[in-house]
């Protein structure tokens, strides 16, 4: 086992600013108001078994359509880039269309479990040690659990000024990662 809190936290922070349930708040608000109740459990489950999933799968479907995980990384590190743009600039790149219903669907895929949040463990993998990134995901999804049980609290608590600035500084730390992801894994590209 080769745990390391460094790894946990650089993981963990990555995940969390790439779900950014923070700045979903909203979202999961109007989710809420159209449909009554969100099934928070359930949503944190399945999102955390899709993540889990493609840590371990990921890789292998990557290999069967000849693509390495270095290079895989480096366009997570632009996904990543993009995202991160996405939250420093309050612009709209990738958000889809909002869903009629707050099933698994679109809470837990893909709004938490997202391409962008995929994307982001498969570059961490090639990274970090895998048990790290298990550690990272658990983290984030019991945070995600806590926010989807008490969104309108924290709303409330933190004001939509202080929701932006929480995003906007998250949008810098995640921009810095891509970069060092970006360099990282393009070096491994040209030495193979």
């Amino acid at each position: 086992m080769n745990f390391s809190v460094k790894e946990i936290i650089t993981a963990s922070m990555v995940l969390f600013a790439v779900i950014d349930i923070l700045g979903s708040i909203p979202i999961i608000l109007s989710l809420r108001k159209k449909v009554g109740h969100i099934q928070s459990e359930k949503a944190s489950l399945v999102a955390v078994v899709i993540m889990i999933a493609f840590l371990f799968v990921g890789e292998s479907i990557l290999k069967l359509i000849g693509i390495d995980v270095n290079s895989f990384a480096v366009a997570g590190a632009f996904v990543i880039f993009f995202l991160a743009l996405e939250m420093v600039l309050g612009i709209s790149l990738f958000k889809d269309d909002e869903a009629e219903t707050a099933s698994v669907v679109p809470i837990a895929f893909p709004l938490i479990a997202g391409a962008g949040t995929l994307t982001s463990i498969l570059a961490l993998r090639a990274e970090y040690h895998v048990e790290n990134i298990i550690v990272a995901i658990f983290v984030n999804i019991i945070f995600v659990y806590i926010v989807l049980k008490s969104s309108a609290r924290i709303e409330r608590l933190l004001s939509k000024n202080g929701l932006n600035v929480i995003r906007k500084i998250f949008g810098v730390i995640l921009l810095a990662i891509a970069v060092k992801l970006f360099a990282t894994n393009v070096n491994q590209l040209f030495l193979n």
